[in-house]
């Protein structure tokens, strides 16, 4: 009894550990950004003399943060939207139409899971630029497609396997055409795997930096929060205080939609690679 009550409580502070570890930088972000420049400076880790609430104000003005915060919205909204329809109707194929052609595409899917974004970097700008997708929102858009219907669309394959034959046959004698059968049928059984997808996709998509960077380039009126933050880093000035004041504020959306929908993020992932 002694021993196994010594094991829970070295568990237990193993996991204390390891949450304060991950914590650590919401913290540092959190009271830095009520900082003056001179005391993070000084001392990054200590509480402030003096709470300076204004710097949320001034970079509200500075980077006109309703307009990036709107147009962060926009993209990740639409883009992650998209991969989820474009994802689970593949992955939908994918699985109930079994061929050879289907097989090869499932595995140039997985394969373009292994592919770093900077092997292709400079191929994507060339060909943006001649399809004349760039400084606009269908080019970034097109480009997040690209990039995130791999992943997505392994996780729909694994989790529709899950999924009772015997319910889409049911709904076939009853009537139901194959759209029907998907969308009134199978659609709304996917709910896990789509939170899986929307969490994962949305997190990526609001907090990127190089695919805006390289798409959306100098078009001001696209600039989404990571693009509005970097104007506060210049060659010789590096705006500490009002940086983190902007982070915090462009980080509380992404941080609200994933504690409510985090609770079905692992029974996602785990249908969803398992029985891939």
């Amino acid at each position: 009894m002694t021993a196994s009550r010594s094991r829970l409580w070295a568990i237990a502070a193993a996991a204390i550990l390891l949450a304060l570890l991950f914590i650590a930088p919401f913290y540092f972000v959190l009271v830095n950004s009520v900082k003056a420049l001179g005391e993070i400076m000084v001392d990054a880790a200590s509480l402030p003399d003096k709470y300076l609430f204004s710097n949320y104000s001034k970079v509200w003005d500075i980077i006109k943060f309703p307009k990036a915060l709107w147009n962060s919205i926009l993209i990740t909204g639409i883009s992650v939207t998209g991969i989820v329809i474009i994802s689970a109707m593949t992955g939908y194929r994918l699985v109930r139409k079994p061929s050879v052609f289907n097989k090869i595409l499932f595995t140039c899917f997985i394969s373009a899971m292994i592919i770093p974004f900077q092997s292709v970097m400079l191929q994507l700008v060339r060909v943006t630029s001649f399809l004349e997708l760039r400084a606009n929102l269908f080019g970034i858009v097109i480009c997040y497609l690209g990039f995130g219907l791999s992943l997505s669309v392994f996780l729909f394959h694994g989790f529709i396997k899950s999924v009772p034959l015997e319910i889409e046959e049911a709904a076939v004698v009853d009537g139901c055409s194959p759209y029907g059968v998907f969308w009134r049928i199978v659609f709304p059984l996917l709910r896990p795997i789509i939170v899986t997808v929307i969490i994962l996709n949305g997190l990526w998509i609001w907090n990127d930096y190089l695919l805006p960077v390289l798409i959306i380039g100098s078009n001001k009126d696209l600039t989404t929060i990571p693009l509005a933050i970097t104007r506060f880093f210049g060659q010789y000035t590096k705006q500490w205080d009002l940086a983190l004041a902007g982070l915090t504020m462009g980080i509380m959306p992404i941080i609200i939609m994933f504690l409510m929908l985090q609770k079905h993020i692992i029974e996602g992932i785990s249908s969803g690679s398992l029985k891939g």
